[in-house]
Formats: C-alpha cells, sequence, structure tokens
C-alpha cells in the first residue's frame, strides 16, 4: 500500500517518557530521528519491516497460488489422457473383437463391408476416429475417405500381434490412440484397428475448467493479500516505520553512543533517582558500583553538581567542579509517562581535554607524515628515486635536511654485500640551500668506530644525537666536515639503518638545523617507520632491477639477433619490450630448402623470467621441427603437444613454472617460386596482407585453438602473393591495448602499412611511430617481409617416365641446362647427384617422377615421387649390389633431405655455385669396394 501516510502530524518537539523498568536500547524512537528535513518514511515502504514482511507473505502465497493451479492443470491433463487411452483401447478392442470384422477383413472389398459399421462404432463409442487397417498397415476404413489407402505409421507392435496405446504424434492429426490386432480362428493376424480421441477435442474439458481454477485462486491470492496487509499494518504501527537493519543499527548506536564516547552521560527519573550512567560517567563522577536506583543526594557528587541534578532545570556547558577535575555539564527535561519529568545529563572533562588536544595535534602530524609516505615512497620501481622519495617526504616535516647513503651493490640491483662501510650518498633533500654536506654521488666511509652511523650498523635501529655540540664522537669522523655543519646551525641528528629482511642496504640520515627543535624519542619512532618503509620499496626495486637485468639478458639471448641470410624475402623486424619488464612475444626467420623461407611469431602469455624461458623452449622446438621441413599444420600440431607436454608436467607437483596454455602461433612458409604461402595458426592473429598497390587485406586463415589446448585440428591456408607484396606479421601487443580495441588497432594498423613504395624497414618504423607509446603495456614483435620471385629461367622441371631408361636422357637435358647456366664446373657432380637420385626414386619410389632444378644463391636438385617412403642412408656390405646411393649424393652435395608433400615425397640436393663439395676419399673408397 503505497499513500501518504494516514499516522497525525507530529506535534512539537517533546522530550520521549521514560517506560519504568525499560533498558535505554528499548526506549521509543529518539528525538534525532524527527530533527528538521527529515521524515518518516511511508508505512509501507519497502525499506520498512513491516513492508518487507508484507511482500514475502504475498510472494509466498503467490507462488502456493501459482503451483497449485499448475499441479491442478497437470492432473486434468494427465487423467484426460488416461481416460482417453482407455477409451479408445475398449473402442478398438470392441470393434476388433466383434463378430464379422475378421471375416469382412478377408472378403474381396474390406470396405465396403466395414465402412459403415467403424463409422457406427465411432459415433457410438464417443471417440474421434476408428481406422480398420489390414496387415501392412494400409488404412481400409476412415472417417475421412481420402485417407483411406494411405499407410498408418508406428503400427508395427500390432503388426506382430501385441495390442498397444499411445500419445501419436505426426499425420494426419496428433492424438490419444490404442491399436488392436484382429486374428482369425488360426489366431493369425489379419488385420487392426486404430482408435483415438484427437489432442484438440482432449483440451476442451479442460479449457472449460481453467477459468474456474483461475478464479478460485486469484480469489485464494486476494484473500490472502488482504489478511497479510493487515498483519503488516499493525506490524509497521508497532514498529513505527523502521526496517529491520535501522532498528539493529539504532539499538548498535545507542549502545556504542552511551558506553563507548568520551563523554559522561547520566539518565535520571523523575523521582530523583538514578536510572542509567555509561562508563565515562562512572569514571568521572566516581560513582559507586551499586549506584543505579539509587537517589542522586545519595551519590556524593559534591553539593553544586547534587543540587544542578535534582532541580530539574536545563542547562549549558556549566562548569562545575568534581573532585580534581572541572566538569562541563549540559542537561536537558525528558518527559515520562504519567509522572514528573526527568533529566539526561552529560559531562565533558575539560581538563583532560585540553592536554589531549595538543597531543592530537602532534600525533596528528605524525600519521599525516606516515600516510604521505605510504603514498608516495616506493611509486616507481627505481632505486635512485625511491630513495630521493624518502628525503622529500621528510624535509621540512620531519628535519630540515635528509640523506640517503646506499651501498653500490644496492644501486647495481645485487645481493647487498658485508661491506657497509662504504657506501654512495643517492639523496640529499634540503630546506635551505649553502649547507655543508657532501652532495649526491660522493663515497661515505665509517672508518671511525664509535661515531653514531657506526653505532647503528652495529645496533641495527636508530641512534639519536639530541645535541651535536657535545658529541665528540661525531666529530672524530670528519672534524673540518662537522666544525662546517655546526658553524652552519645543524645542532641535531638522528642515523637510522636502511635494512630490509635483516640486511643492511643504506643509511638515512635526518639533520635539524638552526630554527627548528633538537628531536625527541618520540620523533626516533616516526624516523625508523619512515625508514622501514623506504626500505622495503628499495629492496623491492632492487629485486626488480635484477630480475629484470636477468630477463632482460636471456632473453636477448634467446631472441634472434639478425635475421638469416636468404634470398626470397626483404624482411625487417621491430621487437619492444613491456613497460612493466621482459614478456614472452618472439618472432623467427627460418631458411627451408628450395629457397624457401618459414616466418614465425608467437606469444606466450605472462612476463618475466618464466615467459622469457618458456619463449625461448618453443623457439627451439619451432626451429628443431622446421628442420624436419614439415608443413605449417603438422608443425603446430607437434608444437601443441609438446606444449601439452609441458603443462602436464607443470601440474604433476614437480615443477613450479605457471602452465603454458595460452600461447600463440603463427607459422607461414613461402616458396618464391611461383609466390606461394602456406599458413597455419594457433590462436594468433591474421597477418596483414600489402599488394604492390598498397591494398591492405586480413585474409580469413582457420583459426585453430592456443597452443596447449588440445583436441582440435591444425588446418592451414593459402596465399598467392605477388612479387612486391609485404606480408606483416605481428603480435597482439601491436594493436591492442587498455585504452584501444582490437578493431580500431586493425585499422590504425591498416592505414600504417598502406603505403606502397614504403620498404620493408620503412613500414616497420611508420607502424611503431603511429601505433605504440615509447613504453607498450604488453610486448609487440612486429615482422615485415616483402616477397620476390625466382626467375623463371632459373627454374627447370621435367616430368620423368616410371623407366630407368629415362634416367640418362633426363641427366643429359640436365646438363645442357647446366651449361646455360654457366655451371660447366658443376656439371659432372650436379649430373651424378641428380642421377642417383632419379634412380632411386625409379627404383623404389612409385609414380609421378619430376625433377626439378633452381638456381639461386646455390643449386637445388629435387625429384619428387608419390611414395611416401622415406630414404635413408646405409653402409653397404661388400656384396651389396646397390646402398651406395646415398652415400654418394651425401659426399658431393653439401646437404640433401627428404621432405613430404600432400602426394609422395621430395628428395633434395643443394651444391653451392663456384665450388665442388669435396667428398672423404677414405669413406669413398671403402663404399665402391666391390
Amino acid at each position: 500500500m503505497i499513500g501518504p501516510s494516514r499516522r497525525p502530524r507530529p506535534g512539537p518537539a517533546r522530550a520521549a517518557p521514560l517506560g519504568e523498568g525499560r533498558s535505554f536500547g528499548s526506549s521509543r524512537r529518539p528525538a534525532v530521528w524527527h530533527s528538521p528535513g527529515r521524515r518518516l518514511s511511508a508505512p509501507l515502504s519497502v525499506r520498512t519491516l513491516a513492508a518487507q514482511v508484507f511482500l514475502l507473505q504475498v510472494l509466498i502465497m503467490l507462488v502456493l497460488v501459482t503451483v497449485a493451479v499448475a499441479a491442478l492443470v497437470v492432473q486434468g491433463r494427465y487423467e484426460a489422457e488416461q481416460g482417453a487411452e482407455n477409451r479408445a483401447l475398449a473402442a478398438a478392442e470392441a470393434f476388433a473383437h466383434a463378430p464379422g470384422t475378421a471375416a469382412a477383413l478377408r472378403s474381396p472389398d474390406p470396405t465396403a463391408q466395414l465402412q459403415q459399421a467403424a463409422e457406427g462404432a465411432r459415433r457410438g463409442s464417443g471417440v474421434d476416429f476408428i481406422t480398420v487397417l489390414d496387415p501392412r498397415g494400409v488404412r481400409l476404413t476412415d472417417p475421412r475417405p481420402e485417407l483411406i489407402g494411405t499407410r498408418a505409421q508406428g503400427v508395427g507392435p500390432a503388426v506382430e500381434g501385441e495390442a498397444f496405446t499411445e500419445t501419436f504424434h505426426g499425420d494426419p492429426a496428433d492424438a490419444v490412440r490404442a491399436v488392436v490386432p484382429v486374428r482369425d480362428d488360426g489366431g493369425r493376424v489379419v488385420g487392426m484397428v486404430s482408435a483415438g480421441i484427437q489432442f484438440e477435442n482432449l483440451g476442451q474439458v479442460l479449457n472449460q475448467q481453467l477459468p474456474v481454477m483461475l478464479a478460485a485462486a486469484a480469489g485464494a491470492l486476494a484473500l490472502a493479500t488482504v489478511g497479510t496487509a493487515l498483519v503488516s499494518r499493525r506490524l509497521s504501527r508497532q514498529t513505527h516505520g523502521l526496517g529491520p537493519a535501522e532498528m539493529t543499527r539504532m539499538f548498535e548506536h545507542h549502545d556504542a553512543v552511551l558506553h563507548a564516547v568520551r563523554e559522561g552521560v547520566l539518565i535520571i527519573g523523575g523521582d530523583g533517582r538514578l536510572i542509567l550512567a555509561n562508563d565515562e560517567a562512572r569514571r568521572l563522577l566516581d560513582l559507586p558500583p551499586d549506584a543505579d536506583r539509587r537517589p542522586v543526594r545519595e551519590l556524593g557528587l559534591g553539593p553544586r553538581l547534587t543540587r544542578l541534578l535534582g532541580s530539574a532545570e536545563p542547562v549549558s556547558d556549566e562548569v562545575l567542579p568534581a573532585g580534581e577535575r572541572l566538569l562541563a555539564v549540559n542537561a536537558r527535561l525528558i518527559e515520562q509517562a504519567g509522572g514528573a519529568p526527568g533529566l539526561v545529563a552529560t559531562f565533558r572533562d575539560t581538563t583532560e581535554l585540553r592536554a589531549l588536544t595538543g597531543q592530537a595535534e602532534v600525533a596528528r602530524g605524525r600519521l599525516t607524515l606516515l600516510y604521505e609516505a605510504g603514498v608516495r615512497i616506493g611509486t616507481t620501481l627505481d632505486i635512485r628515486r625511491t630513495a630521493e622519495e624518502l628525503a622529500e617526504v621528510a624535509v621540512p616535516r620531519m628535519a630540515d635536511f635528509v640523506t640517503v647513503e646506499l651501498l653500490d651493490s644496492v644501486l647495481r640491483g645485487e645481493e647487498p654485500t658485508g661491506a657497509v662501510r662504504r657506501m654512495r650518498r643517492t639523496a640529499l633533500s634540503e630546506a635551505r640551500g649553502g649547507h655543508p654536506l657532501q652532495p649526491v654521488g660522493d663515497l661515505i666511509q665509517f672508518v671511525v668506530a664509535d661515531t653514531p652511523m657506526v653505532a647503528a650498523l652495529h645496533r641495527g635501529k636508530a641512534v639519536r644525537v639530541a645535541d651535536l655540540h657535545s658529541a665528540h664522537d661525531w666529530r672524530a669522523q670528519d672534524p673540518e666536515g662537522a666544525h662546517q655543519a655546526l658553524e652552519y646551525g645543524i645542532h641535531s641528528l638522528i642515523t637510522v639503518p636502511l635494512r630490509a629482511r635483516g640486511v643492511v642496504l643504506g643509511m638515512v640520515n635526518f639533520w635539524r638545523g638552526a630554527g627548528s627543535l633538537p628531536f625527541e624519542e618520540e620523533d626516533v619512532a616516526v624516523a625508523e617507520e619512515l625508514v622501514a618503509r623506504a626500505a622495503v620499496a628499495i629492496d623491492n626495486a632492487r629485486r626488480y632491477a635484477r630480475e629484470h637485468a636477468l630477463a632482460v639478458t636471456l632473453q636477448r639471448s634467446l631472441l634472434p639477433r639478425d635475421v638469416p641470410d636468404q634470398e626470397a624475402l626483404e624482411i625487417a623486424w621491430r621487437y619492444l619490450p613491456a613497460q612493466a619488464g621482459v614478456g614472452g612475444d618472439w618472432f623467427d626467420v627460418i631458411p627451408l630448402p628450395g629457397f624457401r623461407v618459414a616466418l614465425v611469431v608467437g606469444d606466450i602469455v605472462g612476463h618475466g623470467l618464466h615467459a622469457a624461458v618458456t619463449m625461448g623452449r618453443l623457439r627451439t622446438a619451432v626451429l628443431n621441427f622446421s628442420s624436419l621441413d614439415l608443413s605449417p599444420d603438422e608443425l603446430l600440431s607437434h608444437l601443441d603437444e609438446m606444449v601439452t607436454l609441458l603443462d602436464a608436467q607443470t601440474s604433476n607437483g614437480h615443477s613450479d613454472g605457471a602452465p603454458v596454455t595460452g600461447a600463440t602461433c603463427l607459422y607461414a612458409v613461402y616458396d618464391p617460386v611461383g609466390g606461394h604461402c602456406t599458413l597455419a595458426r594457433a590462436g594468433h592473429l591474421a597477418p596483414a596482407v600489402v599488394d604492390p598497390r598498397g591494398t591492405v587485406t586480413f585474409p580469413d586463415i582457420p583459426l585453430s585453438p592456443p597452443l596447449g589446448v588440445g583436441g582440435h585440428p591444425f588446418e592451414t591456408g593459402e596465399l598467392d602473393l605477388p612479387e612486391g607484396s609485404r606480408l606483416v606479421l605481428f603480435t597482439d601487443g601491436l594493436i591492442e591495448n587498455r585504452g584501444r580495441d582490437i578493431d580500431e588497432g586493425l585499422r590504425r594498423l591498416r592505414s600504417a602499412v598502406a603505403d606502397p613504395d614504403r620498404t620493408p624497414e620503412e613500414t616497420c618504423r611508420a607502424v611503431m611511430e603511429s601505433m605504440l607509446p615509447d613504453r607498450p603495456g604488453d610486448d609487440v614483435a612486429l615482422l615485415v617481409a616483402r616477397t620476390r620471385l625466382l626467375d623463371p629461367s632459373r627454374v627447370a622441371a621435367w616430368d620423368v617416365p616410371f623407366d630407368v631408361t629415362a634416367v640418362s636422357r633426363v641427366r643429359a637435358e640436365a646438363g645442357r641446362r647446366l651449361a646455360d647456366w654457366g655451371l660447366e664446373e658443376s656439371s659432372f657432380t650436379s649430373e651424378l647427384v641428380l642421377s642417383e637420385l632419379l634412380t632411386n626414386a625409379i627404383r623404389y619410389g612409385a609414380p609421378p617422377v619430376r625433377v626439378r632444378m633452381l638456381l639461386g644463391r646455390t643449386l637445388v636438385l629435387e625429384v619428387s615421387d608419390g611414395s611416401n617412403t622415406s630414404p635413408r642412408m646405409r653402409r653397404a656390405a661388400t656384396t651389396d649390389e646397390g646402398g651406395r646411393g646415398l652415400f654418394l649424393v651425401s659426399q658431393f652435395a653439401d646437404r640433401w633431405g627428404t621432405r613430404y608433400a600432400a602426394r609422395g615425397k621430395v628428395i633434395w640436393a643443394e651444391q653451392a655455385l663456384g665450388r665442388t663439395a669435396e667428398p672423404d676419399a677414405t669413406a669413398l673408397i671403402d663404399q665402391l669396394a666391390w
């Protein structure tokens, strides 16, 4: 019920009466809740206890009524279906067992004999249809003549002689039906009878009952709501419109105010007896333990205070003596129901208040200083800057001058050494200039054993020198410098060792000069707290510097220092570490046989040493797998298996590393013969392709899950790149950060690489300048490759018949092509290698056989066949007639190997130009010996 409250408007402000025997926590709502500008909430506001009870009860009734109606509907539906099944079964059995039904089914025209009888039985039984079927399920009769001759569905059990009922869904209509077999005198099934009631007729009865059930439910809900509203209205009056939390909070506030506040509170009844006294009042007035319910005149409060409390007159801030204290007293009248007015009096000790005010100001200043130190010290992970922040915080609020000295090993990020008497001045903050203290960068040595600094280092805690004029041990360290400091006005010192994890990192000195008071003992605790906070920050910065240096060194050793020499692609690259440190982004350029080149980019989740080490392991694995000349999808499959194995080793409890799952990788192989590029990616972003005209596209390369997920195949995508195209591979740190989503990053990348006249190096520079801040939040790896095509005149290919006699012809043609290329000197060796490879393919391989020669910086000979059997070199016995071909190839070629294609394999050999490989004469003789 929402609307204006019907409660009467409050009259003039009156104090709440005190009920006899009622505790302070159970009194009426206090006057503070009726303060100006605040009105009571409506009785049934959702914040009140009454409204919450009302809503809960209504909700419960609504759920109960809904469940009851639903149960009635379901029950009615169930009973209707059961009744329909029984009626259909009875009708079907009656007609199936009727005299003459079996004989009619065996007659030449069963439809003519049974159609009228079936319709009569249907009308008499009250079902929607009775259909007679032959043993094959073909309708012989039906209320709808157009269905006669069609086949009925789902009558298999009846054909086997079993009567059944079911809820049927299908043509010609959804229905509850029964199917009964018709048997002849010999027990053989000669037909079937199907009877049933359609769903739409079942629901009519239920629909007729539904309005009655809904009306009854609505009436029950309305009656319950009215009863609940009456109960809630009564509850609202009793609770004055308060909510549960508000009532609990009011009691807690009363208890906290009366027993924890630093003001004494007395409540005196109209009969002059003490009703309540809080803890502070008992302390200030020195009340006896049995003061409750005793008259005020018997409490020994003194004549003036007793008279004031017994006069029932209001007073404000009247100062009265109470023993050795001066108390500020305030008193207000309160009315009691049907009795004389009572009194509430408060007491405040002004004597202690004055003393506490001064102490509080000092404590507040120190707490503020420590708070600012916690906020301002350690904002960076720079050791020198952290030392400067400590000095800046302490001047001028703590000292006039602050100096910070650190060990040289700490400044380098190394572990602190034991030589603590040689430190480097790292920070100096001053309230005024012209001081004689040594500047930043000077070496500070503690050579005298009894100076305050050495004493602080030995004790491991701060040392205070209130008056430096009388501190002769301090002067012994540097008499001339001490004399200048005293002449300048420096007169007081606190020196604190800067320690973290029990190890000395340095020293902090606080100095006060002319116009400042000497340091006190309380200042020592503040100085130690400041230095302790700074020590943790400096040690964290030192450890971060060490870890960062190690990670950078490790990562630089793992990343490629330069791209390898090859002629298929013009390469440029960039790597930028994250602001938080090194990470796991990496790239690689791997030359492959046949002048092909593999391009790789990857991203390891996380930062730090673990990410760098994992990156190195994956990069090494890719290098090893690429040496097998695998296709991109096979290589990623092997890499995925390796990552899964690493994760399994990590999760078995024997490794402290984080799992690698989530690492991404893009592997692309470019073939300069024809400009064909094959790519596969595991959770990585697709590359950008820039054609020679400057059009930028992001090809739709099949995306597979990240490495380590497992259970998913890897797929390849293929691109045909014209000469002069640029392939841009990158990690997600280039295009995505906190202030930019991936779509915006891709748009900016498209704009940065679109210029068709830029070289790969210029493209890298433009991308880095336009898309990245100076210190990115994530690692960035960028690889730009501009394609080149091998001159068709430097490619020769022959399709070879699967016949050994064709070897000599191909060898002669290869010799002529080598002569055209000006390679007569190496022609014999090349022909020998080609002859051995081709003979091996025809003898042990399968058709088709194809020979290809590629001329670049080296000469590459390739022989492909349709067999997947990989040849291997072996030591032939003296009695073997073969087995020496691959040995000859290995002796006369610089490199050779096998790679698998989509169909078959390719055996290749590579020879350097301008020289002939020198075979091992001894091994050659041994192999060729017969």
